[in-house]
């Protein structure tokens, strides 16, 4: 070869050539930079690297291929430090352990030695991992190590700084705030304790655990199964930091639940609390009494001064008492004043049936005249020679009055001068027939009927005579109103309908019925001529049709008679006639009730 021809060749660096060598790869420094520092580390550290531990059993027993599974502190030989060691303690380890363990080294020395499967590379991972702080942060962790039990109660006979402080010492390694408060003694301030669990219950940890992941997303082959790995790393990471947050909460409520110092704190606010509430106590009883003996004597003068007016008050009630007690006795003996007289002069009637008729009307007049006009009828009627006219001049008085005053109530109803609750009047007048179809209406359909205003209104819309006029629910209950709170109750008007009502059922039996002869004209009703009974019923035979009806059903042979026989001075056509009736009633009011509920 001719002298002065370079030939390139690969030197691999070895020792600390190596560690100079990695710096300058991982660094932004320049070449010289990193011989300075390398140069200045070697001097300052020299004497330290017999420090370090050099397990070589260990080491020949790690798998190359399961370097996630080593303790990489003690791979280096500080497992002493470490999470306390240095950056530059972590550098001298590994470059003694380069220095030591080199393939070439050993080769030298006359070891036999695997290129591909030497535990070498478990100290190059090793130096990889805690040389990079993220990725040692990550390995720290989950240090193997580390110990994440907690205590739970502490004994009597234990102390609770020796217990707990210790935990609390060794968990404080993961705050990201520094510095961690100490758990301070038995005579640490209130302040000093409020600080250390308001810092500890609001703990801030950096530990996290990619480190465990168990996908390793530098081995996907595309971009989307790199996104698949990192979604399931993330997520496991997720349940690892929750559970972690669980234990630290653990811990802290722990150590709170034990701290005497808490429990000492808790007794003195106890004691001073109870303390204000008892000086509390005292000024408000102080006060109580006080205002007690005020009020007291203030109560016995207002006593005195309500015993007298209860006095005057009751002299003047006991005083109208005894003229309501009065007048009663003597209306109840004008009453019977009346009676007695009518009595004794046989009601003033010729015939029984006469007599029948006195005997209402004075009982009328017993009920609805006043003391001075019953005492004042007994001495015209007492004083006069011919007391029956004296009677019945008296009996049409009163039948005219009243008569007087229920047209002109109904000729207010009907012309709709009445007015609302509010003060004004109606804007539609109401006929006398629609008026008769509202009292029916209330009548069939009584307080408590679903929707009730809705179905009477409906009721009066289908069966009124003029059906351009529609009523609504507030016009039906406006009317009621005015009607109820007029000069005549509703029941007259009711009488005042049926007394209609019956008399278009004479008129249009009377087209019916074949005329005999003159005389039974003038003598018979058209009812009375059909063998009907033309006196209303009465709410008892009502009750005994109910009952006969449901006593013999419409399968029963000969039903009708049957029913008649249980209601006495009732033929089987005036059953019938009152079961057609009733049913009629019921159809209008399921009538009014279905389009009432279809338009809502």
């Amino acid at each position: 070869m001719p002298a002065g021809f370079l030939i390139e060749r690969e030197v691999e660096p070895v020792g600390r050539w190596f560690l100079a060598q990695w710096d300058r790869i991982n660094s932004t420094r320049t070449i010289s930079a990193n011989i300075m520092s390398e140069s200045s580390e070697d001097e300052d550290n020299a004497v330290e690297e017999d420090d370090f531990e050099d397990d070589i059993v260990y080491l020949r027993s790690l798998d190359p291929k399961e370097t996630k599974e080593q303790d990489h502190y003690k791979v280096l030989g500080i497992s002493k430090l470490r999470i306390n060691a240095t950056d530059a303690q972590i550098k001298r380890a590994h470059r003694q352990k380069v220095l030591r363990h080199h393939p070439d080294k050993r080769k030298a020395a006359g070891e036999a030695v695997k290129q591909d499967d030497d535990y070498f590379t478990c100290i190059t991972k090793a130096f990889e991992i805690l040389g990079n702080s993220q990725k040692r942060r990550a390995f720290d962790s989950v240090d193997p190590l580390f110990d994440d039990d907690i205590p739970d109660n502490v004994k009597k006979e234990q102390d609770f700084f020796k217990v707990f402080g210790p935990v609390l010492e060794r968990n404080s390694r993961w705050s990201n705030k520094t510095p961690v408060p100490q758990l301070g003694d038995d005579s640490s301030s209130r302040d000093h304790v409020d600080n250390f669990y308001s810092f500890w219950y609001d703990f801030d940890t950096w530990r996290e655990y990619s480190y465990l992941d168990e996908e390793d997303k530098e081995k996907a082959s595309d971009k989307w199964e790199r996104k698949e790995m990192e979604r399931i790393n993330k997520a496991q990471r997720l349940e690892r930091k929750k559970d972690e947050s669980k234990r630290m909460r653990k811990l802290v409520d722990n150590a709170y639940k034990n701290d005497p110092r808490i429990a000492k704190f808790r007794k003195s606010d106890f004691d001073e609390k109870a303390a204000k509430k008892k000086a509390k106590a005292e000024a408000i009883k102080a006060k109580k009494e006080e205002e007690e003996r005020l009020k007291k004597e203030q109560e016995e003068k207002e006593q005195k001064e309500k015993e007298e007016k209860e006095r005057m008050e009751k002299e003047k009630k006991k005083a109208e008492k005894e003229a309501k007690q009065a007048a009663r006795i003597l209306l109840k003996t004008e009453r019977d004043r009346l009676r007695s007289f009518a009595k004794e002069n046989n009601m003033f009637a010729e015939n029984p049936d006469e007599n029948l008729l006195h005997l209402t009307e004075i009982e009328n007049i017993c009920q609805i005249y006043t003391i001075d006009q019953i005492t004042k009828f007994n001495n015209e009627l007492i004083n006069s020679k011919t007391p029956k006219d004296v009677l019945l001049k008296e009996l049409d008085s009163m039948k005219a009055s009243i008569e007087a005053e229920r047209m002109q109530s109904i000729k207010l109803a009907v012309s709709g001068t009445s007015t609302t609750e509010k003060g004004k009047t109606s804007a539609k007048e109401w006929s006398h027939d629609e008026l008769q179809l509202l009292i029916k209406a209330v009548n069939l359909f009584p307080a408590g009927t679903n929707k009730r205003w809705e179905v009477v209104a409906e009721f009066v819309n289908q069966h009124t005579q003029t059906p351009q006029i529609k009523r609504q629910a507030k016009d039906a209950l406006s009317k009621a109103k005015d009607l109820q709170s007029g000069n005549f109750a509703m029941s007259s008007m009711k009488e005042e309908v049926n007394k209609m009502a019956f008399e278009k059922l004479q008129q249009s039996q009377k087209r019916d019925v074949k005329v005999e002869s003159e005389a039974s004209q003038r003598t018979e009703t058209p009812a009375e001529a059909m063998g009907l009974n033309t006196e209303p019923w009465s709410a008892d035979e009502q009750k005994l049709l109910e009952q006969a009806l449901k006593t013999f059903p419409s399968s029963t042979a000969e039903r009708w008679d049957r029913i008649a026989e249980c209601l006495p001075g009732r033929s089987k056509k005036d059953c019938m006639k009152r079961y057609k009736e009733l049913a009629e009633i019921v159809r209008a009011k399921k009538a009014a009730q279905a389009a009432a509920a279809k338009k809502s």
